[in-house]
């Protein structure tokens, strides 16, 4: 089981609202946490950077966005991760819109809470009657029983809590966990750089930090992106303690940070998985069956590649679940340890 502290820390972050394009008031509850130990946080647009005493020495990141709906209009709320990308339909061209078409119906009766995006000041609770996409809009459309005053612009996030339930952690987990990680690294002395972004589920996260890295970035700009890792059921799930990739959609990733990793769970006895060949296998499987192949899955890390020119490269370190983008994502506690484990193993800490 992971510690205490750590389970503490997770408890107070998932509780806290940072719904995609509202993410403002999270990065003010993770700016008073990561102060608190010991590290150097500047906050830019889009993006809050903590360091320790040696930056580039080891540098992480992981998106702070979680999935809610956003008010846009008297009674009327959307699916906030679309209204920030500027999309207008859904074009099922990425894993997380395919995965949403499909799973519309789960967030019915679900409960949910109002809230000033800068402040975080709650502004009222309601429960989601009914979701569906709009056949004139081909969005995701959500009816709310309790907010009807609540004007337009205004982020929804889902209420959450932590659970332990047979023997995994339970909640909307993406990505808000490996954003604890990266915090509780600095109770063990990290000297290096962790990345917190905002937008990632609209595609826009690696923005923010590719003008960090324009303004700040040494020669060796090697990054640890962290995140989750969806799969089918728990069996799958529990195959293995991490998901590594060599790539994703956009771009093939540091081969040399990647096979470290490797050698790292090797030597660590950590059971691991390449997602890239994991999908390519069940592409096969697809196929011969006449169907449509899966995508590898569009990442933070990749789009980042692909646009820097070589300027940033890396690899990814993922902790598998399900349920992914619900409200009851999960992941073995197994699974979570070995995580915290690895970054302080490849943090030397």
């Amino acid at each position: 089981m992971p510690s205490d502290d750590f389970i503490d820390l997770l408890k107070l972050l998932v509780r806290q609202p940072s719904v995609v394009g509202a993410e403002h008031s999270f990065f003010r509850v993770l700016q008073r946490e990561l102060e608190e130990r010991g590290a150097n946080v500047t906050w830019y647009e889009g993006l809050l950077v903590a360091q320790g005493s040696e930056p580039f020495s080891t540098m992480f990141s992981a998106h702070i966005d979680r999935h809610g709906l956003v008010c846009t209009g008297p009674n009327e709320f959307q699916y906030a991760a679309f209204v920030s990308a500027n999309r207008t339909d859904l074009l099922n061209n990425s894993v997380s819109e395919e995965l949403m078409s499909k799973v519309t119906g789960r967030f019915n009766h679900e409960e949910v809470f109002a809230y000033e995006p800068w402040s975080g000041v709650y502004r009222g609770k309601g429960v989601i009657k009914k979701s569906y996409v709009c056949e004139f809009r081909n969005n995701l459309i959500f009816e709310i029983e309790g907010l009807e005053g609540v004007v337009a612009g205004t982020p929804i996030a889902f209420k959450d809590q932590l659970q332990l339930v047979n023997n995994r952690l339970e909640g909307q987990l993406d990505n808000v966990i490996s954003a604890a990680a990266l915090v509780h690294l600095f109770d063990h002395g990290f000297k290096g750089t962790a990345f917190f972004t905002a937008q990632e589920e609209a595609g826009k996260s690696w923005r923010y930090l590719l003008e960090w890295f324009r303004r700040f970035g040494g020669s060796t700009n090697r990054l640890f992106v962290v995140d989750t890792s969806p799969f089918p059921n728990v069996e799958s799930a529990n195959e293995q303690l991490l998901v590594l990739r060599e790539k994703d959609a956009n771009a093939t990733f540091n081969p040399d940070s990647t096979q470290l990793i490797q050698t790292l769970c090797e030597q660590n006895g950590v059971s691991y998985l390449y997602k890239n060949r994991y999908v390519e296998k069940e592409n096969a499987k697809r196929a011969s069956q006449g169907l449509t192949a899966n995508s590898l899955g569009s990442t933070e890390l990749g789009r980042i590649i692909a646009a820097s020119n070589g300027l940033v490269d890396g690899t990814t370190i993922q902790i598998p679940t399900i349920g992914y983008h619900t409200m009851h994502e999960s992941a073995s506690v197994d699974s979570v340890d070995a995580f915290l484990d690895m970054l302080k193993v490849v943090s030397n800490i």
